[in-house]
This record gives C-alpha cells, sequence and structure tokens, in this order.
C-alpha cells in the first residue's frame, strides 16, 4: 500500500478537475497517436516488445505526462546498449492515447493485438479505459502511475506504488474503498512540530472530495484545522492568504492543480504570507519550480514534497547517479526516476525467468548487469513467459528498484489493515540546491492508521 496514496489521490483530483475539458476536446484520436521505433534485428534474436501508453497530448499539455514514458525509454536505452536483456533487444513501441478513454482504448488495441506487445510499462494514462482488455488479455503492465483506481483493480496490473487491495476486477479496493496511512501529516508534525494546517480546495466535487481526506487525515494526527474553499471559476487567493496569516498556519495543503497553487503563492507573496511548510506532491517534483513559483520566493522557498521513491537529486545513491548520467542534460523529474524504476522492475523480472535468479538485491547490476540472486527469482529459469514474469511480481519480497523505490508489494489480502508501518520520501526545494531530501526515506517511518476513502 502506497505512502497515503498521494500520487494517486492527487492524480485522482488532476482527473476530476480535467473532466468537463475532457468532454469539450472530442474523441479522435491524436495524429500523433502511434509513435514506434524501428524494428531491430541484433544477432542476439528478434527483440522483445514492450509498449508504453502515455497521455502526452492531452489537455493537461504535453509535458505532463512523458516524464515515466521518457525515464522508462532511457532505462531500455542504456540496457541496449549493454547488449539488452540476455542478448535481446528491448523494442520500444509508444502510443499516445490523447487524454481520452476512446484513444486510450485504441492504443490498447494497437500495441496488444496489432504489435504484439509482451508486456506494457509505466503506463500513464489520464482516463484508463483499456485496463480492462489488458488485463483481459493477461498483459502484464508494470509500473504505471495509477492516475485511476485500475491498479487496484483488475489483476495483471502492477502500479508503480504496489497494492494490497484483492484486485479481482470487479471495483476498486475493498468493495469500492480504498485506504490510506496519515505518515505525511505524522512526519510533518513529529518533524517539524507543525500544530495548525490548512487545506486549499476548489468548490468542485472532486476538489472537495480530496481536501475531505486531507483533512481527515490532519485530524486524526491532532491538527486544528483550517478549511479554505474558493470558486472554481473566480478564486480569490488574496483572501485565502490573508485568512492563512491571520490563522497563523504551519503547513498548507492543497487540493488544487500546478496553476492554483501558483496563484495562491504569488497571493501570499503579495501580502507577505510565509508558512513553515507548503506541501505538495510526486507530479510536481521536478525541475520546473524555479520556473513556476518564479514570482513567489516566499511560498518557493517553503516548498516541501512527499512521496515513495528516492529523491532524484540524491546524488550520493549509486542507482541515482545512473540514472542521472542516462538522462543526460534534460530536465529532471521525479515521475522520470519512477519510469525508469518501471522499466528496470520489468527487466528484473524477465530476467529472472531466463536466469532463475532473483533482481532487486544492492549487489544487482545496473541498466545492462547481470543481477544477482538475494530476493527470491519469480521463475526457475525455464523461459521468458508471462505467468513467469507475474510470479516474479506477485513475490512476498518487496521489490526496491536497487533502493530507487520504498518497498512495492502486491499482497491480495481480503481485508483491508487497520494500522501499517509506512515510510515516507521528503524533500524541500531550497534555491540553488533544487530539491534536498530530509532524511533518509527508508528511515522515515511511523506506524500510522489506515483511513477509507471512495475514489
Amino acid at each position: 500500500m502506497s505512502p497515503f496514496r498521494a500520487a494517486e489521490a492527487g492524480a485522482a483530483l488532476l482527473l476530476g478537475l480535467l473532466l468537463l475539458l475532457l468532454t469539450a476536446c472530442g474523441s479522435r484520436l491524436p495524429e500523433r497517436a502511434f509513435e514506434t521505433r524501428p524494428t531491430a534485428y541484433p544477432s542476439g534474436g528478434e527483440p522483445l516488445r514492450v509498449g508504453i501508453i502515455t497521455s502526452v497530448t492531452s489537455p493537461v499539455g504535453g509535458q505532463a505526462f512523458t516524464g515515466t514514458r521518457d525515464g522508462a525509454r532511457a532505462y531500455f536505452d542504456a540496457l541496449n546498449a549493454r547488449g539488452g536483456l540476455d542478448g535481446r533487444r528491448i523494442e520500444v513501441e509508444t502510443c499516445d492515447d490523447g487524454g481520452s478513454g476512446v484513444g486510450n482504448n485504441a492504443c490498447v488495441h494497437r500495441l496488444i493485438d496489432e504489435r504484439g506487445v509482451f508486456a506494457l510499462v509505466a503506463t500513464t494514462a489520464l482516463d484508463y479505459a483499456g485496463a480492462p482488455l489488458v488485463s483481459r488479455a493477461g498483459v502484464p503492465d508494470i509500473g504505471g502511475q495509477p492516475l485511476t483506481p485500475a491498479y487496484d483493480t483488475y489483476p495483471h496490473l502492477y502500479g508503480i506504488y504496489g497494492s494490497s487491495a484483492p484486485r479481482t476486477g470487479k471495483e476498486p479496493g475493498w468493495g469500492g474503498v480504498l485506504y490510506g496511512g496519515t505518515e505525511v501529516y505524522r512526519w510533518f508534525r513529529q518533524e517539524k512540530g507543525a500544530r495548525t494546517a490548512a487545506v486549499v480546495s476548489y468548490n468542485q466535487s472532486a476538489s472537495a472530495a480530496y481536501a475531505r481526506l486531507v483533512t481527515r487525515g490532519l485530524r486524526a494526527e491532532g491538527y486544528r484545522v483550517v478549511e479554505e474553499q474558493v470558486d472554481f471559476a473566480l478564486p480569490n487567493f488574496r483572501a485565502v492568504a490573508a485568512d492563512l496569516r491571520a490563522q497563523h498556519v504551519d503547513v498548507l495543503f492543497d487540493a488544487m492543480d500546478t496553476h492554483g497553487n501558483v496563484r495562491l503563492c504569488e497571493a501570499m507573496e503579495t501580502l507577505g504570507v510565509r508558512v513553515d511548510a507548503k506541501v505538495t506532491n510526486v507530479q510536481n517534483w521536478s525541475s520546473s519550480v524555479a520556473r513556476d513559483y518564479a514570482r513567489a520566493p516566499g511560498c518557493r522557498d517553503a516548498l516541501q514534497v512527499t512521496g515513495a521513491s528516492r529523491n532524484h537529486q540524491d546524488t550520493g545513491h549509486p542507482a541515482v547517479r545512473e540514472f542521472r548520467a542516462a538522462m543526460g542534460d534534460r530536465p529532471l523529474s521525479q515521475w522520470q526516476l519512477e519510469g525508469w524504476a518501471a522499466a528496470m522492475w520489468f527487466t528484473d523480472a524477465a530476467r529472472s525467468c531466463l536466469t532463475g535468479r532473483g533482481g532487486d538485491s544492492a549487489e544487482s547490476g545496473g541498466a545492462g548487469g547481470v543481477a544477482d540472486s538475494g530476493a527470491g527469482g519469480g521463475g526457475a529459469g525455464g523461459g521468458l513467459t508471462r505467468a513467469c514474469v507475474e510470479a516474479y511480481m506477485n513475490r512476498p519480497e518487496g521489490y526496491t528498484a536497487r533502493g530507487l523505490l520504498l518497498p512495492v508489494r502486491y499482497e491480495h489480502l481480503a481485508r483491508p489493515p487497520a494500522t501499517r508501518n509506512t515510510c515516507l520520501s521528503v524533500a524541500r526545494w531550497q534555491d540553488g540546491r533544487g530539491w534536498v531530501s530530509q532524511g533518509e526515506m527508508t528511515q522515515n517511518c511511523a506506524t500510522v492508521p489506515q483511513l477509507g476513502y471512495r475514489p
């Protein structure tokens, strides 16, 4: 179960805020829907084909969802440069679904039925309407971003943050209810001494529902909560900023999109309002912060982010250094690192089938190395099959992608746990340094209650 499902809930919020935009954009599959790489047949034999579905030309903008795709492709490029998987080149087929359900279904048919991909990797779909088709086809979908509840609903789908739900294909979670912990709020209370928290939302259903979830978690951790709501069409952020100052808020959470966050921060800057922490999620964990918050240096200085993966600026870690070297001079984001980890996860699972060894130990090789055992192999070296890959995905040992992820598991629990010991990755923005890790993520841990919510 992911840390408070911050990425999932935040992404579901984004999806809800864009529903009107999506319906206005029609259902035509964009001209750039099918992006494929030339087929290559190296000396090692026919390539192993994988697919990546991304909402590139969605209403959110061309760069909103491409990070995971770019990270996964960088991993496979590095793997191929070092000889591929057991001598086989990984051939990547990408498809842009345009952010629509119709486009997503078209991508699923294209990649599975026409191109015959072995697996999907690092899916990042604004409307994953094709998830039931993927599941019925028995195609493993590994390391996707949970923008919808699909990864807590269908078998054969494995999101980047794991799941404890039964995943029978009928409804998300347990009877349509998902659960997440309060570790984010516990951390800011214990480590930063925060006592008064504000939650800012739009008067829009998805935003308001997410705000209620955040408010519940904060109150469960003993905070005094200040609830602020603004009009979705004509938000008065100056009034919110003034009330934050009057209420002596320590830490600020939100249920808004990036544009709303920036406007709120600019209003706070105008009025000279300061908080100890302005908390955001993994979607905004990127190097674009300096540009996005250029006119709000005070708020920018308070930005902190939480997630379930290692800070992409943690250059003291060898797996991060390898990722950064492969990405070159491109602007970096946390979703790129998680896409890289998704590709590594698939590769380790596939390699376990060919070698009979696990693939997630501290001694394992990098993008092209031969993985050592030490975490329990998913197969017995009898050949690469989807069933063997899924045996690796469903193993009881948590997968960490060489330390890039907090341990990820798929548990299939009949009942949700009441409490859980959960760890947390935290980083703070500092001008001139970028995102600076706040403690070691494997030690930022607490046993916290699990709260139910309907996605």
